[in-house]
């Protein structure tokens, strides 16, 4: 099978390299504007990397899509800050082109991939999501932090649209706050990042740790590796059991507030670190989402999903619990930091 990886350097795009190659015969061509978290991957023969932005190089987008058996369009920007701050640069990366991919998918009979969002749920009153049956709930215009779930969940659509008539195979999924130690740099602003990397972003300068609206909202955080594993089985497509489907990725057994996700990385920071350059442990401190984030911010609650069809069809389980996957994030992330000779991490 020939993959085509667009965002192949991102966080979900370089760990889906790493595991296709370690544990696949498939060949991969790939594109970002980078490839440093694909250090050790780039030489492999069966991965074709071309550097570029894809809004710029769409006739090579176009050609390697005709070449490939399936299309894994992981570009687009998923930082709540940028929602805020730069609406439609979010809508042109995650919706425009990624628009442009589809219709040449279609028009081509490639299949593909898409990864959406949890973020589509949107404020779902449901106590668990179901991808077929939960409503998508979201909220008013001048909210602008909701032009990524709009942007994903519209994408969603035209998918659809174009599966019922007969011109395009695909899969869809949504992965739940998938985390791991290559999540992201550290954010240079306020929502520069997700959740994880914007906390140990503060651990790591010393900064408090801002909790916007005191921290009660819940996530299910899901370890990469597991969703990585649900992916490939997604890929795989064993008897076209993923076909025409929408999946929930993500593990509802790690649920916590982000209060307590504050605390956990706190004290595994305090415990792997060591001392940074002197700088005190960071405190906790409440902030309004307007203050954090702007006055186009609106969070969320909960975000818990239903995993049911990923076990059934696809025989999927995630195996990581939430101590094991904080645990690995952040010695991972930390070590990450040091090879790069940051100066901020004086001890691992």
């Amino acid at each position: 099978m020939r993959l085509l990886v667009l965002g192949a350097n991102g966080f979900i795009g370089s760990s889906l390299v790493r595991a296709v190659l370690d544990r696949t015969s498939w060949r991969i061509a790939a594109i970002d504007l980078a490839h440093d978290k694909l250090a050790g991957m780039i030489d492999d023969p069966r991965l074709e990397f071309e550097r570029g932005d894809i809004a710029e190089r769409r006739a090579w987008v176009e050609a390697q899509v005709r070449e490939a058996d399936v299309v894994v369009p992981l570009v687009a920007i998923a930082t709540p800050g940028t929602y805020v701050r730069d609406p439609l640069r979010v809508f042109e990366l995650t919706f425009a082109e990624n628009l442009h991919v589809i219709r040449v998918c279609a028009e081509v009979g490639t299949r593909v991939v898409f990864p959406s969002s949890s973020e589509v749920y949107g404020m779902c009153p449901d106590d668990a999501f179901v991808e077929d049956r939960s409503r998508l709930v979201l909220g008013p215009i001048s909210k602008q932090r909701w032009i990524y779930a709009a942007s994903k969940q519209l994408l969603e659509r035209v998918i659809w649209a174009h599966g019922s008539a007969g011109r395009l195979r695909f899969t869809v999924f949504r992965p739940f706050n998938w985390i791991g130690p290559a999540i992201d740099d550290p954010p240079s602003k306020n929502g520069g990042s997700r959740v994880i990397a914007e906390f140990l972003g503060c651990l790591v300068r010393g900064e408090s740790i801002r909790l916007v609206g005191g921290g009660q909202q819940k996530r299910c955080f899901t370890y990469i590796d597991d969703g990585i594993d649900c992916l490939l089985k997604i890929l795989e497509n064993h008897h076209g059991r993923a076909e025409s489907q929408i999946f929930n990725v993500g593990n509802p057994a790690n649920e916590c507030s982000m209060a307590e996700l504050a605390l956990a990385l706190r004290r595994l920071f305090a415990t792997h670190a060591g001392r940074l350059g002197g700088r005190p442990g960071s405190e906790i401190v409440e902030v309004s989402g307007e203050e954090f984030y702007g006055p186009g911010y609106e969070d969320v609650p909960r975000r818990l999903p239903s995993i049911a069809r990923a076990r059934t069809a696809l025989g999927w389980e995630p195996r990581v619990g939430l101590d094991e996957a904080l645990q690995r994030t952040v010695v991972g992330y930390l070590e990450n930091m040091r090879r790069r000779g940051s100066p901020l991490v004086a001890a691992v």
